[in-house]
């Protein structure tokens, strides 16, 4: 019980963090806060949908998914594409990530990611709604498998502790959650999968390793993408 609500306190902002010891097992239960996450967003939409046009609904939802989660990785975001697309040195890259202030690069990452989450939200599927944020999860876990940037931060908090058994068992549980959607959910889990891996090779490239700002990053444009199917399905 101790690491699963410590999974829920690095996630989400429940006022649960009381004295918890985070240990790797947290990292199993993931895709778990995930799946509540996305139970209440495919609530929260039915309920504005009954009182808003879809366009308010979209945008009600995309705050409240940002509201929920602390805006912890929309803030990966914005570091993260300031560093990675920034055209320097990998050392001047890792510096940028302790950058506080957001450039170019992050503020137009971040107004994309936004905004592909709003116009994905104007199409009804509620599946997609609830996977996004479990396979999000699921894919950070995946990317912490890569090799690091540097040996501190949160990055190595995340990643130092885990083994084959804390992924495997966030696997299982992702699987649990996607296999009742069939071939959407299948769809939706190889479209995590892709991204993940895309981000996590093009982190390698310009940085030699993947950060905490890059779990971020994964975890929003896995998201996104898990959207965007469920709307090419929907359409």
């Amino acid at each position: 019980m101790n690491s699963f609500l410590a999974a829920f306190a690095l996630l989400t902002i429940l006022p649960i963090r009381r004295e918890l010891d985070f240990s790797a097992r947290a990292y199993s239960f993931f895709p778990l806060v995930g799946a509540a996450l996305g139970a209440v967003l495919v609530f929260s939409f039915l309920v504005s949908r009954l009182f808003f046009p879809p366009p308010v609904t979209a945008a009600l939802l995309v705050a409240l998914w940002a509201l929920l989660t602390g805006a912890l990785h929309l803030d990966g975001v914005s570091d993260a594409c300031d560093a990675l697309f920034a055209p320097t040195t990998r050392e001047r890259r890792l510096e940028i990530l302790r950058d506080v202030h957001i450039g170019a690069f992050g503020a137009t990452g971040l107004f994309v990611i936004l905004l592909l989450k709003f116009a994905a939200l104007n199409e009804i599927n509620l599946a997609a709604i609830f996977l996004a944020p479990v396979l999000a999860r699921w894919a950070m876990v995946y990317a912490a498998a890569y090799p690091l940037a540097r040996r501190e931060g949160m990055a190595a908090l995340f990643a130092k502790a885990l083994s084959r058994r804390e992924i495997t068992l966030a696997t299982i549980v992702a699987f649990a959650c996607t296999i009742p959607f069939g071939w959407f959910g299948v769809s939706a889990w190889i479209a995590a999968m892709l991204v993940a891996t895309l981000l996590s090779r093009f982190a390698m490239t310009r940085l030699g390793g993947l950060t905490g700002d890059v779990y971020g990053m994964i975890c929003e444009v896995v998201e996104v993408s898990v959207l965007l199917v469920g709307a090419l399905v929907h359409h």
